[in-house]
C-alpha cells in the first residue's frame, strides 16, 4: 500500500470528509495537522505547489490536491489503484 500524508487542521469538515474515504478503506496514512504544527505549514505550500487550503493530500509522495480531488479520484475509479502502487 502506498504512504498516504494529509495535511489538515481542526474543524476542517473537508479534512474530516477526507479522513473518513481513507478510513472506509481501510488506508493508513500520516496526518499533519498544520495547526498544531505551525511550522509544517510552510512545507505544506512548497509541496502542494502553492495550495495552501485543507486538506493537502499526497499518495506515494504524489500531489492529489484536496478533498474533492480525492472524492474525483474514487468517482472515476482511479483512487484504488493509487493507493496500491
Amino acid at each position: 500500500m502506498a504512504e498516504v500524508t494529509i495535511y489538515t487542521k481542526a474543524y476542517c469538515p473537508y479534512c474530516v470528509r477526507a479522513i473518513m474515504l481513507l478510513r472506509e478503506k481501510k488506508v493508513a496514512y500520516q496526518e499533519v495537522r498544520i495547526d498544531v504544527e505551525t511550522e509544517r505549514r510552510a512545507e505544506m505550500i512548497e509541496r502542494a505547489g502553492g495550495r495552501s487550503t485543507v486538506p493537502q493530500i499526497f499518495i506515494a509522495n504524489q500531489h492529489i490536491g484536496g478533498c474533492d480531488d480525492m472524492f474525483a479520484l474514487e468517482s472515476a475509479g482511479k483512487l484504488d489503484s493509487l493507493l496500491q502502487a
